[in-house]
This record gives C-alpha cells, structure tokens and sequence, in this order.
C-alpha cells in the first residue's frame, strides 16, 4: 500500500515570518497541503505561488474565487481533476469557499476538499451541506475524499458531527495527545479537523509543534498519514490527468496569470 501524507494549515496570510512558515513546510515534506488563509489581497497569485515555492511543492488549485483556501502537492502526485467552490455567501460575513482536487499518488486515485469555515454554526453547516452535495455530483466515485482544514468549532459541536459525514476523524482515530492547534502559543482548542472516506486507512495525526511553527502563523498544523487502496491493475488508468511540468515549483495556480 502506498502511504499518503496530507498536511492542513491555517497559514494566516502570511502576515508572520513567511521563513519559519517555508522551512515547517518543508521539514514536514507533505506529499499534498491543504491551506487556509492563503493571501486572497494585493498581489495574491504571486503571493500564494510564493508560498509554494518556499514549501517546495507546486500550485494545483484554489485562491481567492474559495474563500483563499488552497491545495499544494509534491511532483510525485499526478493531477487528474481540481474545482473551485465558492459557498453561498452571508451578509457581512466573510466570503466561503473550498478548493478541490481529483489526485493520483502511485497510481492510487483520492480526492481532497480544503477548506476555512465561518465562526458562525448556522453557515458552518449549511456550507458543509453544500460541499456535500457538490462532491456527490462532481466527484469520481473511485476517488476517496478527504475533507480537512479550520473547522473554526470544537470536536463537541454540531459542525463537527456535521464533518463527521465525510468519514472518520483522523486525529480522534490514530492520533495522540490534546490535538489542540490554536493557538501556536497558547493551544487550547482543537479546530482543526482532516476526516476521510473510510476506504483510506490513518495510521498516523499529529499535531506539529516547534520554534518555527510558534512564529510561523496563530495554527499549529496539522499532519495525517494514510494508506491508499491498492491501484487496480485492470481498470485503473491515468487518462485525463492534468500534466504539471518537470520543473515547476510554485508555479502559478491554474488560469490565473498575475
């Protein structure tokens, strides 16, 4: 089986040491990031192409048009498919969003949704309710989702059994210690949150703390590692993946020119 190793975090902008933030990336080394809180501002393409850059990883989806949530992968994980999902929006609430990818590693097919809920439940769940629904319509059905990112709610909410839908809790399920990932100086809450179609198996959630994270951005981050079923010899196939080039690191994501 191959192992997957996703990475989510809440990167706040960049607005603190955008070195710190680069080297935790890298000494981590996720095979796929999913970010919240990526620049959606003044210069945001570059910015967030910027961001890869320092994590050595490549752009593949997301940006402003999803609430600034975007998903990052290594070169050894080939693109097949990517959305972006803008929530219904709320008066004078910020705007929602999710980015999504349809990915291959090894071979194997598995699905990603990244995304920055609201700090209000009412939307919270409703936006879960409309990410659903889009992933039943757009998404293959041999593609295991993974759902993750800043749930902005605690494991005893109802958002949280709301996310509970999208499979099971890595963290609860393999992970050891509080899990608390806010805030990187002070942790007392756990409302960061990756769930995952039962077909992928977590083995290991962890909740990464450092000099670097304490200054890096406000969230811990939060690293899971999971077993990808077997590819299928027979069926599987790799038509219709979207070729990144050999070279690219931090490329600019895809359709957006600064």
């Amino acid at each position: 089986m191959t192992t997957l190793r996703l990475l989510s975090y809440n990167v706040r902008s960049m607005r603190d040491d955008v070195d710190a933030l680069g080297r935790v990336m890298r000494e981590i080394r996720p095979d796929v990031a999913i970010i919240q809180e990526a620049p959606r501002f003044l210069r945001w393409r570059s910015k967030c192409a910027a961001l890869a850059r320092r994590a050595g990883m490549v752009g593949v989806t997301g940006g402003r048009a999803t609430g600034a949530n975007l998903v990052l992968s290594s070169l050894a994980v080939q693109v097949i498919d990517r959305h972006e999902l803008a929530f219904t929006a709320d008066k004078h609430l910020h705007r929602r969003g999710c980015a999504i990818a349809v990915l291959k590693l090894a071979g194997s097919p598995f699905a990603v949704a990244g995304t920055h809920l609201d700090l209000i439940e009412a939307p919270r769940l409703r936006h879960l309710d409309e990410l659903a629904d889009f992933a039943e319509r757009n998404l293959p059905d041999n593609a295991p989702l993974i759902v993750g990112g800043d749930v902005n709610a605690v494991p005893t909410s109802a958002t949280w059994q709301r996310m509970q839908r999208f499979g099971t809790d890595a963290f609860a399920a393999v992970g050891s210690g509080d899990g608390f990932t806010y805030s990187t100086v002070a942790p007392v809450r756990r409302i960061d949150g990756v769930f995952a179609d039962p077909r992928l198996r977590p083995v290991r959630a962890e909740v990464i703390d450092s000099a670097d994270v304490r200054i890096a951005s406000d969230h811990r981050p939060l690293v899971v590692e999971f077993l990808l079923p077997d590819v299928d010899t027979e069926t599987g196939d790799d038509a219709g993946a979207v070729e990144l080039p050999a070279h690219a690191e931090g490329v600019q994501l895809p359709g957006q020119g600064e």
